[in-house]
């Protein structure tokens, strides 16, 4: 197998040689990153946030801050994605950075617990949230979120184009409901103890717990990097599509805190397990319940796709180099996809949602399983982009960087802090995601065992 050729494989049945190609105009990879940003985490973490901010200033503080950290971060990572288009993405960072056993594991790593377990959480939302509106029994959460993930990873199995429009569609109805939600909470939504004082940390340290939760729901942007060798004009897109994606997402994201800080005050925001149903029924009553349900299933599919798009393209990379996962290295030329990938993605998914069926400890669980995990390799990522400038100082980078070195390392002092607070304020999640992680190295071991042995 060829070791540095990661964009061919020759597709079954023809002599054609199959390629990822570009596909995506600057609209879809906006719909992309907007789309699998914005999912469950706003309407999650919002009240954990406000539960550790203490006060209303320090809710939008930290949202803002999450915002501009977010922005540095596109900036790093357009220097990388544009000089260093590539479908691995990270993968494919990590690999030129620090060789192919930091990229092996961090490719394990995505396909075990960050991308999957993303998928899977996401998936169990849209089963909590639709239903509310049509239970199917006992079973009917994981129901939903099996059937949410087995016909959206169809739909991108069928090819690149059904996967984008339904994106695009999404998208778009994700961000109109949410400024809607905006636009109530701030208008008819009124506190139920608007005299009560707001509450102050419980604790030293919870700022950092609060930014777990704030980069949480601000986390997707990165999958720019997996598109990167399909958007049309990438040297001038890629910066443009996550720069213009951060910037809607951050002021979206100060809008909706606002609304719900107006409607519900501090208080009953840090004591509301669902913060956006309790801010809509105050206005609305069960009709706003309603309205918010449907939305958060609108949310969390547009999630799932966009997260079961950009996730199976690591797949892909990773089989370039590795025996044990060479069967995911056919590109469907006509479709533009990595089939065999996404149906191994699906597979892993649809095991966490039956595992999740019967064991499932929540939101925050779930936080603690990915946080450590990918902000460890998000700071490796950052790292890259150092150590690249320096091993290969006269490629050609048609975006650099602004005020480098110091807007890099800034972004990677806040993800060592994130890294840092991950471990420090989770619980036994945090453990088991990165167990899964050390998992990976007998595999390793094994196929270059295998490699030598041919």
């Amino acid at each position: 197998m060829k070791r540095e050729n990661y964009a061919l494989s020759k597709q079954t049945g023809t002599n054609e040689v199959a390629a990822p190609k570009p596909s995506l105009a600057f609209g879809d990879a906006v719909a992309l990153i907007v789309g699998i940003v914005i999912g469950a985490g706003i309407f999650e973490s919002p009240a954990l946030v406000a539960a550790n901010a203490g006060s209303n200033v320090a809710v939008l503080l930290l949202w803002l801050t999450g915002g501009a950290v977010s922005f540095i971060g596109a900036l790093c990572y357009a220097e990388l994605a544009t000089t260093y288009p590539h479908v691995g993405g990270n993968y494919h960072y990590l690999k030129r950075a620090f060789g192919q056993k930091v990229a092996f594991l961090f490719a394990w790593a995505r396909m075990i617990v960050i991308q999957t377990g993303s998928i899977a959480l996401l998936a169990f939302v849209f089963g909590d949230y639709i239903s509310q509106i049509l239970p199917l029994g006992a079973f009917s959460s994981a129901l939903y979120a099996a059937t949410a993930i087995a016909v959206l990873t169809a739909l991108n199995i069928f090819g690149l184009q059904q996967g984008k429009w339904t994106q695009n569609l999404l998208t778009i109805a994700k961000v109109l409901g949410l400024l809607l939600v905006v636009i109530i909470g701030l208008s008819f939504a009124t506190p139920s103890n608007p005299s009560t004082p707001p509450t102050t940390p419980t604790s030293e340290g919870t700022w950092g717990l609060a930014m777990v939760f704030v980069l949480l729901s601000y986390g997707g942007w990165n999958e720019a990097a997996y598109i990167s060798a399909e958007i049309k004009n990438r040297q001038r897109n890629i910066a443009r599509s996550l720069l213009w994606s951060i910037s809607i997402i951050t002021s979206i994201y100060l809008l909706i805190n606002l609304a719900y800080l107006r409607g519900l005050g501090l208080v009953e925001m840090a004591q509301s397990q669902a913060v956006a149903a309790a801010l809509m029924r105050q206005a609305l009553g069960e009709v706003g319940a309603f309205f918010i349900s449907l939305l958060v299933a609108v949310s969390a599919l547009g999630a799932i796709n966009a997260t079961i798009l950009t996730g199976a393209r690591t797949n892909y990379a990773l089989a370039q180099d590795f025996s044990l996962f060479q069967f995911m290295g056919n590109w469907q030329y006509q479709k533009s996809t990595p089939g065999m990938a996404f149906l191994l993605q699906g597979a892993i998914s649809l095991a966490l949602v039956g595992l999740g069926s019967i064991t499932r400890n929540g939101f925050e669980t779930m936080v603690d399983y990915t946080a450590p995990v990918f902000w460890f390799f998000f700071l490796l990522s950052g790292i890259s982009l150092f150590i690249l400038r320096m091993q290969e100082p006269h490629i050609s980078r048609p975006f650099q960087v602004p005020l480098y070195p110091w807007l890099p390392l800034l972004f990677c002092l806040v993800c060592g802090y994130l890294l840092y607070s991950s471990l420090a304020y989770t619980g036994v999640g945090a453990i088991v995601g990165v167990v899964a992680v050390i998992c990976a190295i007998p595999l390793l071991y094994w196929d270059r065992y295998l490699l030598r042995n041919k």
